[in-house]
């Protein structure tokens, strides 16, 4: 296959979005590309509509697992765009149509360049965006049956010149949750509310101390932010006072310990601001968690000599990426690490309706893979 074709490849993938736990198109269309490279083995329905491939080489050797997410956001997107999304409300907006490529690029070169040694597993991995699709995966218990001894992916990164490489040691993003704060009181006449019982004083007293918690230094170690998204108190009735309120929010830090902390404190917190309002009940519900992804220094040194091989700038970074990725939970799992790839100075931002994937990059990113799986025949 030409390198065009991996263009087409690429955008016949972003003009039919799916969102995570919804990838069954994407995996048929994956599955059925991945024939022309002859895998050894193809692992169907791998926590939901994951593809587990299998390029067997010889059992001497380390087994390697590299991982693509292929999900999609729920982004309106423009439709000015030659190859835009046919799926309203939903678009390729974090560059997981690239992603997919890049590995399918890489089944390529696996096929036609065998490594001498050793295995290595592509996974094609849904549901990263919500943060259920790694833990999915790893419940199957699939990669129980292999010894795993490196795992590795990437993420495309606007901003930075395109096939940049970017990596660290330790945290490369942070650990991430989400949580929906439930108060549930009792309605009353807006002209006695003291008959009723209001959520609102302890909402405002969690959304403050909430927000005053942040130490928004990502540099600091202590490094921790809660970003408010909703609030919602009662309803549009002028005669009645709120009985009930939610407070959505996500919260972010460099560690899990410390996200624990602080996740431990806000359960602290809502009990206490509740107590101070008699027979004011609370629910929390945790939702999309992202483990930090934690880079082993070992995996980070071949990344950067694949880089330089290839002749690529390579970026020590100094801070992690606040935001979260699931390929941390196969951190807690195996030795690896995850790494970014500059998909260019001005490309617009991951999950802005103007972002689009460059194609440009795909043969980079699938080139650094193949010299990672080679840096590691030395194992």
């Amino acid at each position: 296959m030409q390198k065009d074709t991996f263009y087409q490849i690429r955008r016949e993938l972003h003009q039919h979005p799916e969102l995570s736990g919804h990838e069954a198109r994407t995996a048929r269309f994956v599955e059925d590309k991945l024939q022309a490279f002859h895998p050894t083995k193809v692992i169907r329905h791998v926590g939901g509509h994951g593809l587990l491939v299998e390029y067997f080489f010889s059992e001497d050797g380390p087994t390697l697992l590299f991982r693509a997410d292929m999900d999609a956001v729920a982004v309106q997107e423009p439709d000015d765009m030659l190859y835009h999304s046919q799926n309203p409300g939903v678009a390729h907006k974090c560059g997981h149509d690239g992603h997919t490529t890049i590995l399918l690029r890489f089944a390529q070169m696996l096929s036609e360049h065998p490594l001498t040694k050793g295995r290595v597993l592509l996974l094609f991995q849904p549901a990263e965006e919500d943060g259920s699709g790694a833990k999915a995966v790893m419940d199957t218990k699939v990669l129980d049956y292999y010894k795993i001894d490196k795992a590795f992916a990437l993420h495309n990164i606007p901003g930075y010149p395109a096939s940049a490489v970017l990596c660290k040691e330790g945290s490369f993003t942070c650990a991430v949750v989400s949580v929906s704060i439930s108060l549930t009181g009792k309605t009353s006449h807006a002209a006695e509310p003291q008959k009723g019982i209001s959520p609102i004083p302890a909402t405002l007293s969690i959304v403050d101390k909430l927000l005053r918690w942040n130490n928004t230094d990502i540099q600091s170690d202590d490094y921790f932010l809660s970003t408010i998204v909703e609030i919602h108190v009662g309803e549009e009735a002028y005669g009645v006072s709120a009985g009930n309120s939610v407070i959505r929010a996500t919260l972010r830090a460099k560690t899990d310990k410390l996200l624990h902390q602080h996740a431990q404190q806000l359960k602290e917190l809502v009990a206490t601001e509740c107590e101070r309002t008699p027979d004011l009940q609370h629910e929390m519900e945790w939702l999309e968690p992202f483990s930090a992804n934690e880079n082993d220094p070992q995996s980070v040194g071949m990344i950067k000599n694949a880089a330089l091989r290839n002749n690529l700038p390579y970026i020590e970074l100094q801070t992690p990426f606040s935001w979260g990725e699931d390929f941390g939970l196969f951190m807690q799992q195996y030795k690896g690490a995850i790494f970014g790839l500059g998909s260019g100075e001005n490309c617009a931002p991951l999950h802005s309706p103007q972002y689009d994937f460059p194609d440009e990059v795909i043969e980079t990113g699938a080139t650094l893979f193949y010299t990672i799986a080679e840096e590691n025949q030395r194992l």
